[in-house]
């Protein structure tokens, strides 16, 4: 593959900053019954409210909380892999707020955000795992859709090599201030930009700001099949690949069991999935594909090869519950 993609040269401090909802995930094992009972779609990304969610709870068993989030899980795999980076979200000095601090930092990943001791409590999503690994998640955005500029500490941001953006605070009018500030930011200081598109509801409510966006600051994109679909309003990949060259400088598609495609203007690498093992939860693989991919632009591998290690980091992933390896990835990626 021929790369136009320039990788990041500038010798700055800090690997990249990653700005997101700071949530705890709550992993729930459930039969499809469940989802019938309380009228959720499988695979379904659904907000909802604190009663909702403590009824939710009362009716299974957790299994495992971890600190969560698009944007926190793509930090901690990269922390992970030894990089130096941190993570800026919103918490509420609570129960959840304190476990998602103590939590995240145990990555060696950097979370300097003080907690608030206003407003709403701690984000939380509930996930629910059926049998066929699919999961169904059921989020209270809780404070984290408070975020807002006063939150961020806008001088780290010039001493990043790249700072990662999720399209979910997008959702919020406080927290889309802070993220474009910190864009305006990050641009005037050679930071490189990156963008999730988070979901394809997501991209629903935000299509035309979200290119707008890209157009304006975002040098990368990692995006999956359905998010694409929406955001050029087509019915076929295939009928994409123009507007994906176009779109910005690199562009990355996650496409599950599919592997992923590369997109650097006209250029396109097909990288093949890499499965580990049964798949037993899908949380958060397109999140870890993209700290896995990130590590290697920032040790200034070719495409391909960051493709790979995004490739192994989620097929590990999907071998068990939740959004944290339990097998040191560093190892796992060696002998790429």
């Amino acid at each position: 593959m021929r790369e136009a993609f320039r990788h990041f040269e500038q010798n700055k401090i800090v690997d990249l900053i990653g700005l997101g909802n700071a949530i705890v995930d709550i992993i729930v094992n459930i039969e499809d019954e469940f989802l019938e009972i309380n009228n959720l779609d499988k695979g379904s990304m659904n907000l909802i409210n604190s009663e909702k969610s403590q009824t939710l709870l009362e009716n299974c068993k957790v299994i495992k909380q971890i600190s969560g989030g698009s944007s926190a899980n793509t930090v901690v795999c990269l922390a992970e892999l030894g990089n130096y980076v941190q993570f800026i979200g919103r918490v509420k000095n609570d129960q959840f707020g304190n476990f998602f601090s103590s939590d995240i930092k145990k990555s060696k990943t950097i979370f300097n955000t003080p907690p608030t001791n206003e407003g709403a409590s701690t984000a939380h999503s509930i996930i629910l795992i059926t049998p066929d690994a699919q999961r169904t998640m059921c989020t209270y955005l809780g404070a984290s859709i408070e975020f807002e500029p006063k939150d961020i500490d806008f001088s780290v941001i010039k001493e990043s090599k790249y700072l990662y953006l999720e399209g979910y605070l997008w959702d919020s009018e406080l927290a889309k201030n802070a993220f474009l500030k910190a864009a305006e930011i990050a641009k005037l200081s050679n930071t490189k930009i990156i963008l999730s598109l988070s979901d394809s509801f997501c991209v629903d409510r935000h299509r035309k700001s979200f290119l707008e966006l890209i157009d304006n600051y975002v040098d990368i994109v990692f995006c999956n099949k359905s998010e694409v679909l929406s955001l050029f309003k087509k019915d076929k990949l295939v009928n994409c690949q123009g507007d994906l060259s176009s779109l910005c400088e690199l562009v990355i598609v996650t496409l599950g069991s599919n592997g992923s495609l590369i997109i650097n203007e006209d250029n396109i690498e097909v990288i093949k999935s890499m499965m580990k093992g049964k798949v037993i939860d899908t949380t958060g693989a397109g999140d870890i594909y993209a700290g896995g991919f990130i590590h290697g632009l920032i040790n200034n591998y070719s495409l391909k090869k960051c493709g790979e290690i995004g490739s192994i980091c989620a097929g590990q992933i999907i071998t068990q519950l939740g959004s944290r390896s339990n097998y040191d990835l560093k190892e796992l990626i060696r002998y790429i």
